[in-house]
Parts: C-alpha cells; sequence; structure tokens
C-alpha cells in the first residue's frame, strides 16, 4: 500500500471519528436499520445495474488498486534498455532466462512473442487487443464503483425521510422529537460516509492504477517491438524516454 493511500484513509476516518467522539457519545452514531437502509439499498441498486459477477470483480479490482505496489515508469525503462543491451550482444534469444526471471506475465508474454519469431504486427496487434480489454474491465469497476457512491446518499436520504415520517407520527410526544430527528439524520451521514470514504476515492484510485498500468504495458510494447527490430539500446532508450516526463528522465540511469 502506498504512502498516500495510508495518509488518505487514516486522515480521512479519522478525522470524522475524532469529531463524534468530542462531540459526546459515539453510541448515538450507531443505528442498525440506517445501516441496512443505506448499505443494504446501495447494494441492492448496484445489483439491479451490474451483473453479479462485475459487482463481486470490482472488490478484487479494489484491493489491487489499494494494496498492489506497481512498478515505476524508470525501473521499467532501465529494464528493458537492459533487456536491448543483452540482445544486441547475445542475441534476442539470450532474453528467454530472463523472461522466465520476471514476475510480470505481460513483460514474459512479450518476451516471449518475439522470442518465437512473431511478425511485429502481431505482436503489437495481440498486446494492443489486451491492453484493450484490460482499460474496458477497469472502466467497468470504476463504474460500479461511482454507481455506488451515487446511491449510497440517496439511500441514506430515502432512510432520512423514512425516519422523518416516522418522527412526524409521534409529535404528540414532544420528548421524542428530538432523538427521532437523530436517528432520521444518521442514514444520510451514513450514505455520505459510504460515498466519499469509501466508493468514490476506490473509483479514482482506480482510475490512476489503470492509467500507470496502461503507460507500463505500452512502455513494454514499444520496448520488445524496439528490441526485436534490432535497435541500438541507446535508440531504445530514446524512444521509452518520449512516454514520460522530463522529471522522470532525469531519474533514470542506464549507462548509455
Amino acid at each position: 500500500m502506498d504512502i498516500t493511500t495510508i495518509i488518505g484513509l487514516v486522515a480521512g476516518f479519522g478525522l470524522v471519528i475524532s469529531a463524534i467522539l468530542m462531540g459526546g457519545s459515539p453510541g448515538i452514531f450507531w443505528n442498525m436499520p440506517s445501516v441496512l437502509i443505506t448499505v443494504g439499498g446501495m447494494f441492492a441498486a448496484t445489483l439491479l445495474n451490474f451483473p453479479l459477477r462485475d459487482v463481486v470483480t470490482v472488490l478484487g479490482s479494489v484491493r489491487n488498486a489499494f494494496l498492489h505496489k506497481e512498478r515505476s515508469p524508470e525501473e521499467l525503462i532501465e529494464k528493458l534498455v537492459n533487456f536491448a543491451t543483452i540482445a544486441r550482444r547475445e542475441g534476442i534469444l539470450a532474453l528467454e532466462a530472463h523472461a522466465s526471471e520476471t514476475d510480470d506475465e505481460f513483460l514474459r508474454k512479450s518476451i516471449q512473442l518475439a522470442i518465437d519469431g512473431t511478425a511485429p504486427e502481431l505482436i503489437k496487434d495481440i498486446l494492443s487487443t489486451e491492453l484493450a480489454f484490460m482499460e474496458d474491465r477497469h472502466a467497468m469497476g470504476q463504474s460500479i464503483l461511482i454507481a455506488m457512491g451515487t446511491y449510497a446518499p440517496a439511500f441514506g436520504m430515502i432512510g432520512t425521510l423514512i425516519g422523518l415520517i416516522q418522527m412526524l407520527a409521534t409529535l404528540d410526544d414532544p420528548s421524542k422529537i428530538g432523538a427521532g430527528m437523530a436517528v432520521a439524520m444518521i442514514t444520510t451521514l451514513y450514505g455520505s460516509l459510504v460515498a466519499n470514504a469509501f466508493c468514490l476515492p476506490a473509483a479514482g484510485k482506480l482510475k490512476v492504477r489503470t492509467s500507470n498500468e496502461l503507460l507500463a504495458k505500452e512502455l513494454i510494447i514499444e520496448g520488445i517491438l524496439s528490441i526485436q527490430s534490432g535497435d541500438n539500446p541507446r535508440i531504445v532508450e530514446q524512444k521509452l524516454k518520449a512516454f514520460v516526463s522530463p522529471a522522470v528522465r532525469e531519474r533514470i540511469k542506464t549507462g548509455h
């Protein structure tokens, strides 16, 4: 988990919990019917909108978005330039041993396609197709999380309306009005928390992760095609540096 995720989670929930504790008894902020209306309603509406399989899959995507440690572009460029140097000196078949050592499935597959002598156009077509479908899968995950972030406050408001109706039914007893109003407002609080402390930030994080993963895979495609064509490692490096910002280029150390 990266440091920004940790800071965000701790700060977000920490500030809310601190405000609750400073304001009095935390017990008044717990209401099971409100939880059922807000969270249960959110999931019910999501299942009406999306297939169950996609909703279950998005949980794994969220886990990867928050916990997966991605490889930096500079590290990937350095590795690809090193592969170009090896291929230049020993031939592209020498990369087979390095392909089996990497834990990046996309990189391993790319190297294997090049080693097998696959035509460059076909390599680009195969890998670009995989890239497009990965982007579609991640876009579906983002859509589900954004939908959940939309439904949670809406069901929170529905819960508040239910609570207000129940409160108005007891107006003949003024002693119950304050407590009834508090319970009615809790569902709105739950809906806002679920949406803004989890669903929408998770969708945003997944979008950022998708952009970074696309960049990494595009670097791999360009690097492998250059290596297969026999480009000089210095040329490979210059091609790959064009994908990243000047600040990142300064951190790349390839020896070329």
